[in-house]
């Protein structure tokens, strides 16, 4: 099972192109990921050439000189520059911390990936930089291997079709048991 809020180049390359801000701003995001990671495994030049193609392709036609630039779409890119900053950020204090724990214990990535039947040392490279996502099963074994509490391990945050779909479901229901604070499924 693969997390939603996390970004997988690969899949993302098989759907063919970039649908929107958010998927743009993870892709600028996995571009600068890969271009590191290109120098370990140079079988990523490819997939970043591609990525990068897409990249180029959404840019041409979403912000054209042509295309007409509303104040809707500057929000939207502006909302999408903070959820992937938000993803970027808890990526990599996911990667501090499974480094550290790894630590510890004398254990290398490598020897890691190994433990959750990962044998390439470039997947488990990318899988710790969030270039592929974790499966349920990494994380469940991470989390009691390694100590670490699962809300560290997981996004907890919902992509805002999501969250505006929940937060009209409660509205609806009008129980006061489900009464929502501010900040649950904030929209901003």
């Amino acid at each position: 099972m693969i997390m939603k809020t996390q970004f997988d180049v690969e899949s993302f390359l098989e759907k063919g192109k970039i649908q929107n801000e958010l998927d743009f701003e993870r892709a600028l995001i996995a571009d600068r990921k890969l271009r590191v990671l290109a120098k370990q495994n140079p079988e990523l030049k490819t997939t970043r050439k591609k990525l990068r193609d897409l990249m180029e392709t959404y840019e041409n036609k979403a912000w054209s000189s042509n295309s007409e630039i509303s104040e809707d779409k500057l929000k939207e890119s502006d909302w999408a520059e903070r959820i992937a900053e938000k993803e970027r950020v808890f990526i990599h204090n996911r990667k501090k911390l499974i480094k550290s724990k790894l630590k510890e214990l004398g254990l290398s990535q490598q020897e890691f990936g190994v433990i959750l039947g990962h044998d390439s040392k470039s997947y488990m490279s990318e899988l710790m930089n969030g270039v592929r996502p974790f499966s349920l099963k990494d994380l469940v074994v991470i989390s009691q291997l390694l100590k670490i509490d699962l809300t560290d391990l997981v996004p907890t945050f919902l992509p805002l079709k999501e969250r505006i779909k929940i937060k009209s479901s409660i509205q609806k229901l009008d129980n006061p048991k489900l009464s929502l604070s501010e900040d649950d499924f904030a929209l901003a």
